[in-house]
């Protein structure tokens, strides 16, 4: 059966306390019908409902988590009868590192859904992990929310929202260059160092700059090394993508690492986005440490 993509759905998952809710509130801004805690059995019947009767809203967008006991059970059956029915579904699972979970829930001391008197929170969100691993990785975005703010999570919502957009590209790719003084992002599946490339951190003239300047771009990637690198470096990519394409992957996360996170990663990451959208990618940027750095 012929997908639709006319009316997208999204399922918004992952960790508790990761930011569900404030990723919800971000999708209803944006036009959607948002419910939070649908049981996943219903979803089928909720899109059924929704994609032949209501106009107004720009499709539906349904927070589910491990509140419903059976959830991921329930979540395979649904996503076998969506497909029968030619509707994709697409996934954005958020996740935020222990330690930070750990702390939220100390803060608004609220009990964790898997808590019990035999599962101690910490011990809890370790199961709910393991339990919602498989979903993680078929998820078409997944969002680190550690560190960000409310107005930062809403902020990187509404751009990696556009990766989602097109549903002609199978092979969704988020760059992320970051600063390797600042800890190496949990999120990716691909971390390349390129600290071994000018730095204009020690030009005092380019170091109040940033990759997003025509200086830096050519002070690091026009260099005899950084134009050696930047030949290699494509065409790996462009060898590399279509192999994870192959194997059924809906999505690589590329990130970028310099010192701060501010010259040489973001002009690296910036002339990467050109290249991977011209050759046909659905391709998202993210600078992560860039006002750090």
């Amino acid at each position: 059966m012929k997908k639709d993509v006319s009316f997208p759905v999204i399922v918004v998952t992952g960790l508790s306390g990761a930011g569900k809710s404030t990723a919800l509130n971000v999708f209803e801004d944006l036009g959607f019908f948002c419910v939070d805690g649908l049981p996943a059995g219903m979803l089928p019947k909720m899109v059924e409902l929704f994609r032949g009767m209501d106009k107004d809203h720009r499709g539906l967008a349904l927070g589910m988590d491990l509140r419903q006991v059976d959830f991921v059970e329930e979540w395979e059956r649904a996503s076998t009868e969506l497909a029968a029915m030619g509707v994709k579904v697409q996934v954005v699972f958020l996740e935020t590192r222990q330690d930070k979970l750990l702390t939220r829930y100390a803060t608004t001391r609220r009990l964790h859904p898997l808590e019990s008197n035999s599962l101690g929170l910490e011990q809890a969100l370790e199961k709910e992990r393991q339990l919602l691993g498989p979903i993680r990785t078929s998820a078409d975005l997944v969002i680190d929310t550690t560190g960000y703010s409310i107005h930062d999570l809403r902020r990187i919502i509404q751009e990696k929202w556009t990766a989602l957009e097109d549903p002609g590209s199978s092979m969704r790719v988020h760059l992320l260059t970051f600063g390797f003084k600042y800890g190496v992002p949990i999120d990716a599946d691909l971390v390349f160092d390129l600290r071994f490339l000018p730095n204009p951190y020690f030009d005092e003239k380019l170091r109040p700059l940033s990759g997003k300047d025509p200086e830096i771009s050519e002070y690091v990637l026009e260099s005899e090394i950084g134009r050696s690198f930047k030949e290699r470096f494509v065409n790996f990519l462009c060898y590399l993508l279509p192999l994870f394409a192959q194997e059924g992957r809906y999505r690589v996360t590329v990130a970028l690492g310099c010192t701060g996170g501010r010259h040489r990663s973001v002009a690296t990451g910036e002339m990467l986005n050109r290249v991977l959208r011209k050759a046909g990618y659905a391709v998202t940027l993210e600078h992560r440490h860039y006002e750090l750095g």
